[in-house]
């Protein structure tokens, strides 16, 4: 039996699978916890691959393995491989300012967001690299003049994996990437396989290496005798794991909210709202993100005092559109719609909906309904939707599963509970010592399929109270 392992180096742990490369069974698995906070140092996520890894019965009897990791983290490098400064994570919205900064640069207002847009496929705001480049360029100066080469989470424990050897630290020309975490950096565009240098330099103020884009199934090196795959960012890696095709919509309810749609053709919207990735397959993945997602659930349940399986019981036993009581979720500002300084709203209080049943299905509907807005926007670009996929640590609700096809509309399946950027990773390194045009079948039993009447008034009524939510909407 040959063995593969994949990585899931996310916000919040990293996760190891351990997996036959012909079946996709799972064999051992392991996990360690990241240090909370929007940056972090990347040692910390070495010190927890080498935990989960050794939790799972380290690599000793493992054939190839492979990396997914949260996308868009900055990590910067001297000249000698030496991390900078703490690495910026995506969650992190101090660049929102260099975000106007950027677009103003290339035209401003809707013909910069259109210029950036056609250049990269999306638009910048905080969560990208690019933004973050900017932000230590006008912050920390010498921080930005020290830096000689920029990669990203998933990027540099790969190239951290490849020194595992005994030679010492690679040299940062080892430096690689796919084409699915390469597109979310807003300085390489999906398009056209490319990178544009010059708005790295925009952001950064001077040029800098950057990691080389491989293939999807090309080998990124080797850890001692086991092979390296080139990884990806986590929604490639997650789309990758459920087998994901042209046509199919993953909203996964995690740390964030993120809605794509594997997709044959590239995708450029110059309002911002979809950003144009490339997926891990040679495909395209156009994306909504969101930063208020399963937390809307875990705030809720804090403040009624319940857990989350009472938090559901008490949503399915309020009514559809829970009487008017509207949650707006922004509990953290918000990227789609891009309000870095918005707050959450409690909307359409009354005596009638002043009890703990309303407030947990608006709660549970203010989510979907971001994730609804996310799926409309991604199929816009013209493919038709095919299959949902709900997944993430939200699913579990059984509140979110059953309200889920009212409120998107369509009807819903939900793969058993797995590490899904993880199993794309391993699914990937299968791939990688297999060779060939396509990754191998792996099968997924188990996924439950859920439907319901679609209930329009509950999205409408929440695009009413979304608009009038404090924030600063940036233009």
């Amino acid at each position: 039996m040959t063995l593969v392992a994949g990585v899931d180096s996310s916000t919040q742990a990293c996760k190891v699978v351990v997996r036959d490369a012909e079946s996709g069974r799972l064999l051992r698995e392991g996990r360690a916890p990241h240090p909370p906070g929007t940056e972090v140092e990347p040692a910390a996520w070495e010190r927890a691959l080498g935990s989960a890894l050794a939790q799972a019965g380290g690599l000793a009897d493992v054939a190839a393995v492979a990396v997914g990791g949260q996308q868009h983290g900055m990590v910067c490098l001297d000249d000698d491989g030496e991390v900078v400064r703490p690495a910026l994570l995506w969650n992190d919205t101090r660049s929102a300012g260099a975000a106007d900064d950027l677009i103003e640069e290339l035209g401003g207002g809707s013909a910069g967001r259109t210029a950036w847009a056609d250049a990269v496929g999306l638009v910048p705001v905080a969560s990208f690299t690019v933004t973050k480049l900017r932000w230590l360029a006008d912050a920390e100066p010498a921080n930005a003049a020290r830096t000689a080469a920029v990669c990203l989470p998933h990027d540099w424990l790969t190239w951290r994996l490849a020194g595992r050897t005994g030679a010492g630290r690679p040299s940062l020309d080892a430096l690689v990437t796919d084409r699915g975490d390469a597109s979310g950096t807003g300085y390489w565009s999906a398009a056209t396989g490319e990178y544009r240098l010059d708005l790295l330099e925009r952001g950064l103020g001077h040029g800098a290496l950057v990691p080389r884009v491989l293939g999807p199934a090309e080998r990124a090196g080797s850890a001692g005798d086991v092979v390296l795959g080139p990884g990806s960012g986590d929604n490639a890696a997650a789309a990758l794991g459920l087998a994901a095709e042209p046509g199919d919509v993953v909203c996964s309810i995690g740390t964030s909210g993120v809605v794509s749609m594997v997709s044959a053709a590239p995708v450029a919207d110059p309002s911002g709202t979809v950003a144009g990735f490339a997926d891990a397959t040679g495909h395209f993945l156009p994306l909504v993100a969101t930063l208020n997602a399963a937390q809307v659930l875990d705030a809720t349940a804090r403040l009624l005092g319940v857990d989350h399986g009472e938090l559901s019981r008490l949503a399915l036993s309020a009514p559809a559109g829970a009487g008017g009581l509207v949650l707006v979720p922004y509990l953290e500002g918000e990227r789609t719609p891009n309000r870095p300084d918005a707050t959450g709203a409690l909307h359409g209080l009354t005596q009638a909906t002043a009890d703990r049943a309303h407030l947990a299905r608006a709660a549970v509907e203010g989510l979907l309904c971001g994730l609804a807005d996310g799926l409309d926007a991604v199929a816009a670009g013209g493919t038709p939707v095919r299959r949902v996929f709900l997944v993430g640590g939200g699913a579990r609700s059984e509140a979110v599963r059953r309200i889920a096809p009212a409120v998107l509309g369509v009807p819903v399946l939900v793969p058993p509970a797995s590490e899904y950027v993880a199993d794309g990773a391993a699914r990937q390194a299968a791939w990688v010592l297999a060779g060939g045009t396509t990754p191998p079948a792996w099968r997924s039993p188990g996924t439950e399929g859920f439907d319901a009447d679609p209930l329009p008034f509950v999205r409408e009524r929440y695009a009413e109270v979304r608009e009038l939510t404090a924030g600063r909407q940036t233009s």
